[in-house]
């Protein structure tokens, strides 16, 4: 993994659902924690002004340089990673009670399976509560009157999308996971797909970011539309610039993954005159920084000490 020192470098890819720094502290009992500055140094100290990141690219490293800048944090580096590397980091770090930083966002199975906590970000550098948007290309509406209405149509909650997570998380296939939330949510489903007339194998093609929601997100609509609505959907999984060029370009017909107002801002701002807004199809969504439970942290401010 690269170290990066954020308060030398800008980043603009725009790829997270909303993004949070999650903290990781010792154990005050002390004895199960490897941190060699002891459990009561400042806590830049404890994880050596060390934040385990993503992928260079992604939109939460743009707003960890807004914090970097806006909370003075100029000693701090972020350590390039990817998801997955940065949430098996955080579960070494917590089984054994290490103070550890690590980037991540909510919706996540790590909210589930850990005891965390979002520390207070008074200057709102993670911006207020974000939305998930589904977008189309420009003529949708007429060329797939069906499909147009059940993305219209889809919307679930963030406890929803956590079941079919959690359920990958926890080994399951994602086709798997998704069909046990369907079987699981008939109402819901339903509620989705009333009053819409099933074709006969019409094509449909989804762009989507490579996140456990989106691939959540992903894999419950390919399953409603193909098994409720005869639809025959494709994945394409991409970074979030591709996403939305390919809807904008008529590339893909539609995304389940756009992350506004913050998160996809410059993408919009750029294909809003050639894409068509759906609204969101999860509202809520957090960003932040989060810490577990047992760290004696209660704002990014804490971090300056």
């Amino acid at each position: 993994m690269k170290k990066l020192k954020l308060s030398t470098k800008k980043w603009f890819g725009m790829t997270s659902l909303a993004a949070v720094l999650v903290l990781g502290a010792c154990s005050s009992g002390g004895g199960s924690s490897s941190n060699a500055a002891g459990s009561d140094a400042p806590i830049g100290d404890q994880v050596g002004h060390e934040i385990i990141g993503i992928d260079p690219g992604a939109g939460i490293m743009q707003a960890t340089q807004k914090a970097i800048d806006d909370y003075g944090l100029s000693d701090w580096n972020v350590i390039e990673s990817s998801s997955a590397a940065m949430t098996a980091t955080l579960d070494k770090a917590i089984k054994k009670k290490d103070p550890i930083i690590v980037t991540g966002w909510t919706p996540h199975w790590m909210f589930s399976k850990y005891d965390l906590k979002y520390l207070e970000d008074p200057k709102k550098s993670y911006g207020d509560a974000e939305e998930i948007h589904t977008i189309a290309r420009l003529g949708l509406k007429d060329d797939q009157p069906e499909a147009y209405q059940f993305l219209k149509n889809f919307k679930w909650t963030e406890e929803e999308m956590g079941e079919v997570m959690i359920a990958i998380q926890d080994g399951k296939s994602e086709e798997q996971a998704a069909a046990d939330f369907i079987e699981a949510h008939p109402d819901r489903v339903k509620e989705w797909t009333d009053g819409i007339t099933p074709v006969d194998g019409n094509p449909i093609s989804f762009t989507y970011v490579a996140w456990d929601s989106e691939i959540a997100s992903f894999n419950v609509v390919k399953q409603i539309m193909e098994d409720k609505l005869g639809f025959k959907v494709n994945g394409l999984q991409v970074e979030a610039g591709s996403m939305w060029l390919g809807v904008a370009q008529n590339d893909n017909d539609a995304s389940l993954a756009a992350w506004l107002p913050l998160t996809h801002a410059d993408y919009y701002s750029k294909y809003q005159d050639k894409i068509e807004d759906l609204g969101a199809n999860m509202t809520g969504v957090k960003t932040g920084l989060v810490v577990p439970s047992y760290v004696d942290a209660t704002s990014i401010e804490d971090l300056t000490k």
